[in-house]
């Protein structure tokens, strides 16, 4: 608990015994009404300030107001002989009770969205005159030269020159596992550094870097505001000023016409009683806290998972996603070359490789890099002479002055008038020939990622009833994919303008009530994840545009996560529900009860304090989403 918090509670218990202890303490008059007004004042003082403060402000009518007006209201009866100080000292306690249980499942999601914010670097070390200085990181120019060490976070985006190291990537991603970088690797700020000393040539400038867009994100989240909270806020705008009157006209009305019309007594004690009554049954304590707690409590639960959502308005809407319209590459597939097979060879895999990497060393081709990466061994350069790049078509070299490796595509075979074997696979076909002797192919492909096919099953059973992948490559490989993943729609060889006319036309197609999700990470994908009802951004590897446009952003790249922000809003969204059935409920029928005068005060406090405190426990819920 934090510090405020235990005051609070420390109030809350003394409070609570010194009205326990007045019970069995006989005093009369002047003395028993300051032995009250102890408890009272101990735990509504700052409630009486905060009411003092909106009058003074013109903000007269909200819930301390209420609060405060009951509570005189009930000290003013019991001093007359026909109620309780008791009941006056009840609403305050059980008030605060209320709002300690909103400062807990507040503080709880704050937690969990701090960890985003914590993730602010305080410095960047940078080596001037022989030694390391800490500067500023909005000083540091793209290019530089910074060093992270164990236990510091990364600063600014960049590539390692040099070292290795395990990162702590779980405030970026929710992903517990450490990630291992080595030279060549991307490394993305707010990042924690666990082992060794790295190096790394900045990429971007601070103000442009990954940790900086997600705190804009982050800071910017609870100002966009969902319909339900918008609802809400107008409501208790009109509300309090309306339940105010009414309870003015019912503290004034039936006495007037009691003495003037039926000759009656007027009962002025009775009818101010039930008015006061009425007050407190009538605070929209419950809606007013709980409605934006549910949202901010889900969106801190979200983001303890690693899906980051701008506001709860987007929350509201991914609610009612029914339709998700993919993008394919590094969204459902991993975005980067991997040798996926080795075909038709009659020495062993690795050895094919051997050839095929030694004649790609110098080239930085995507494609090379995919052959180096996959045989995984130290390159000796001086092994390899003669080497020629012929465009579009591949490779020729000499290693160790006796071999010729020739590298490519079906042309270059074609060129050199080499036998090849066609590949029925899916992929880029990379052919290698030794002496002009054919000795087999690789499979060069984008590899699906782990969880796409998992993603996909458990967005059906999150009722999801279309799924869609729009993606530029050809339809050959976009057909294999979707086959892959059980999609059943599938268009491929898209421009991106041609991405934003079919997200158009599916918008076009889906229900008035059903929402369009649209998922994608590159650049291209900006403007469709714009159109969409909901853009969600794969946000660890995605650019820096399609981040900015989405509405959600999943930090650690995983399309399972598409299905459990999904899930998350639809919790969020029942528990919205039912607070303000409940809340609307209970005080619809304690305000009819109250001024038939059959609610006593007591009833009052749970309609008003009992209810907000249930609906603030259910609201903490939405914290909850580890197994949704």
């Amino acid at each position: 608990m934090t510090r405020k918090q235990k005051k609070m509670l420390y109030r809350i218990l003394v409070a609570s015994l010194l009205m326990i202890a007045l019970r069995f303490v006989s005093v009369e008059g002047i003395a028993r009404f300051v032995c009250y007004m102890v408890p009272y004042f101990v735990i509504g003082y700052d409630i009486l300030r905060k009411a003092f403060k909106g009058i003074i402000n013109g903000q007269v009518f909200d819930e301390n107001f209420l609060m405060v007006v009951a509570t005189l209201g009930a000290i003013a009866v019991a001093l007359s002989g026909r109620g309780d100080y008791t009941e006056a000292i009840a609403v305050m306690l059980f008030y605060q009770i209320g709002e300690l249980f909103q400062s807990y499942a507040v503080g709880k999601s704050r937690k969990n969205i701090s960890a985003l914010m914590d993730i602010r670097p305080d410095y960047a070390n940078v080596e001037a005159e022989g030694e390391l200085k800490q500067i500023d990181p909005d000083e540091v120019a793209v290019g530089t030269i910074i060093f992270v060490q164990p236990g510091e976070k990364v600063p600014i985006d960049g590539i390692v020159e040099e070292g290795t190291s395990s990162l702590n990537t779980s405030a970026l991603t929710g992903e517990s596992l450490p990630r291992e970088v080595t030279v060549g690797d991307e490394v993305v700020s707010g990042c924690i550094n666990m082992t060794g000393v790295l190096r790394l040539r900045t990429t971007k400038a601070f103000g442009e870097s990954t940790v900086s867009k997600i705190l804009d994100l982050v800071e910017n989240a609870s100002s966009k505001k969902s319909k339900s909270e918008d609802f809400i806020s107008k409501f208790a705008k009109y509300y309090t000023p309306a339940v105010c009157i009414s309870a003015l006209l019912l503290a004034i009305a039936p006495p007037l016409v009691r003495m003037s019309i039926l000759g009656k007594p007027a009962m002025w004690g009775e009818w101010v009683y039930r008015a006061l009554t009425f007050l407190v049954i009538s605070c929209p304590c419950a809606l007013v806290i709980s409605i934006p707690l549910t949202f901010f409590a889900g969106i801190g639960g979200a983001s303890h998972e690693g899906v980051l959502i701008k506001g709860s308005n987007y929350l509201e809407t991914l609610a009612k996603t029914k339709c998700v319209v993919f993008d394919k590459t590094g969204t459902m597939t991993k975005g980067v070359f991997e040798v996926s097979g080795i075909h038709h060879n009659d020495m062993e895999d690795k050895e094919l490789l051997m050839y095929a990497a030694y004649a790609e060393c110098y080239s930085n081709h995507p494609i090379s890099k995919s052959l180096k990466a996959a045989y995984n061994e130290p390159i000796d350069k001086n092994r390899v002479s003669d080497v020629e790049e012929i465009g579009g078509n591949g490779i020729v070299a000499t290693i160790d002055n006796k071999t010729e490796v020739v590298v490519g595509n079906d042309k270059l075979m074609r060129r050199f008038g080499i036998a090849y074997k066609e590949c029925n696979h899916v992929g880029t076909i990379v052919h290698v020939a030794l002496d002009r002797i054919y000795a087999g192919h690789i499979l060069i492909s984008d590899v699906i990622k782990p969880t796409a096919k998992e993603a996909i099953e458990n967005l059906r059973e999150a009722g999801v009833s279309r799924m869609v992948m729009l993606t530029g490559d050809a339809k050959k490989v976009a057909d294999h994919v979707a086959a892959e993943l059980e999609l059943t729609e599938v268009l491929s060889e898209l421009l991106p303008a041609d991405k934003a006319t079919e997200v158009e036309r599916l918008l076009g197609e889906k229900a008035a009530d059903a929402k369009l999700a649209f998922v994608g990470d590159g650049i291209n994908d900006a403007p469709v994840l714009s159109l969409a009802d909901i853009g969600i951004a794969m946000g660890a590897l995605g650019s820096d545009a399609a981040i900015e446009a989405a509405d959600v952003v999943l930090m650690d790249d995983d399309p399972k996560k598409i299905a459990k922000a999904i899930k998350i809003s639809r919790k969020c969204l029942h528990i919205v529900y039912q607070n303000i059935a409940f809340a609307l409920g209970v005080k619809g029928i304690c305000l009819a009860l109250g001024a038939i005068g059959i609610a006593s005060m007591w009833l009052a406090i749970f309609a008003d304090v009992g209810v907000m405190v249930l609906a603030v426990l259910n609201a903490i819920r939405a914290l909850f989403v580890k197994k949704l």
